[in-house]
């Protein structure tokens, strides 16, 4: 498939800027992109383009963790058809954000309630406290109520709620609560549902305007494949334009069209069995942490501009679904390793794990073996 133009569409639209932390500010803009107005960004950097097609509604940020992340072009059309998705999935009332905004994950939330004809409702904190969000869901009026989290979040919730009678009333209140953007802890949806709280895996990404894959099966008119490489490719009417650059121009990298119907090919690894969908990991480099992506090359490329030897990896951890981690051949100044990539990357790419080995374990290419490494990794005991 050949690459778009301006030409190709019409632009006369315009690309605007909103902060994450203006909830408000970005209500508005949304609904106002929805309607046809312009186009809309959360983000707190600058844009290299303020123009786009007059297709586009929405621009999300694929990822937060790299210098150039891919920005995500969304129509006003397939914004709707998720949201219409996962109301004839799950039902319609109003919905509780507790995500943040620069992801499509939150923004969902808002469109959602957009199309449901609510106001938002906003879990405002700087910290995610399971005894704040508890009591603010008590307060709620009688609705029908729903949200979105990480499994993080979830994870605080199920454990306060196991021990909190009036947490556990709370959280029943949800007609369903639907969790996604990272792998989900083994149990942890078992021990939510012993407790009567219903929840609802969701697969999905910025690409495909958020979840459209409810517990293994599409929901809307999505259909799932797997292509020759074992990677997962959706076609639904909630697919994304494709890519901006920094031109405003729109390049369809890993979309295609093939009889009429466009395909997204995902970086994630699955299998279909009796038409449910099991996702089995990632293809990249790109861990998920707390629902933030890291891709381990930008720890892998500090480190070396440091004069640091030591390859980054990665273990599972219950809260954080995957945790970013290091090997090396010298013993490390943790903390200053920290420091050096929290301060070059991100909070998030920190590394919580250290494995010191005689000698970094490399495959007759010369090159790291990187499955040796996350196996040293994640066998340690923690």
């Amino acid at each position: 498939m050949g690459r778009l133009s301006l030409a190709d569409l019409t632009v006369d639209k315009t690309l605007t800027a909103v902060s994450a932390s203006d909830t408000n500010a970005v209500w508005r803009a949304l609904v106002q992109a929805l309607a046809g107005g312009d186009a809309l960004c959360v983000t707190d950097a600058p844009l290299s383009s303020t123009v786009v097609s007059s297709e586009c509604a929405v621009v999300v940020l694929s990822s937060g963790s790299t210098a150039k992340p891919k920005r995500v072009a969304l129509t006003a059309d397939a914004l709707r058809q998720s949201a219409r998705a996962t109301a004839e999935a799950i039902g319609t009332g109003g919905w509780v954000l507790a995500l943040p905004l620069d992801y499509i994950a939150g923004l969902m939330v808002l469109v959602r309630t957009a199309e449901a004809g609510r106001t938002p409702v906003e879990f405002a904190s700087a910290r995610f406290d399971p005894a704040e969000f508890c009591r603010a869901i008590r307060e709620l009026p009688e609705d029908m109520w729903f949200t979105a989290l990480v499994p993080a979040q979830l994870a605080r919730l199920v454990d306060f709620a196991e021990t909190h009678a009036d947490a556990r009333d709370a959280l029943r209140r949800f007609e369903r609560i639907l969790v996604g953007g990272q792998v989900i802890p083994a149990g942890l949806v078992d021990r939510a549902t012993a407790l009567g709280v219903r929840v609802t895996r969701t697969y999905g990404s910025a690409e495909t305007a958020g979840g459209v894959v409810y517990d293994g099966t599409p929901i809307g008119d999505t259909e799932v494949r797997i292509a020759l490489d074992g990677q997962i490719e959706l076609s639904t009417s909630s697919l994304a334009l494709g890519y901006l650059d920094d031109t405003g121009n729109i390049a369809p990298w890993s979309f295609s069209t093939e009889d009429d119907r466009r395909w997204w090919h995902s970086t994630d690894l699955g299998e279909v069995v009796n038409g449910v969908l099991t996702v089995l990991g990632r293809s990249d480099d790109v861990i998920v942490t707390g629902g933030i992506k890291v891709a381990l090359s930008d720890i892998d490329r500090v480190l070396d501009a440091a004069g640091v030897n030591a390859v980054a990896s990665w273990f599972a951890d219950d809260s954080w679904g995957q945790v970013p981690a290091l090997v090396s051949d010298t013993e490390l100044d943790r903390d200053a390793v920290r420091d050096l990539i929290e301060r070059e990357v991100s909070l998030e790419a920190r590394p919580y794990r250290f494995v010191t080995v005689p000698k970094l374990p490399r495959l007759s290419s010369g090159k790291i073996d990187r499955r040796a490494v996350h196996e040293l990794v994640a066998n340690v005991e923690s």
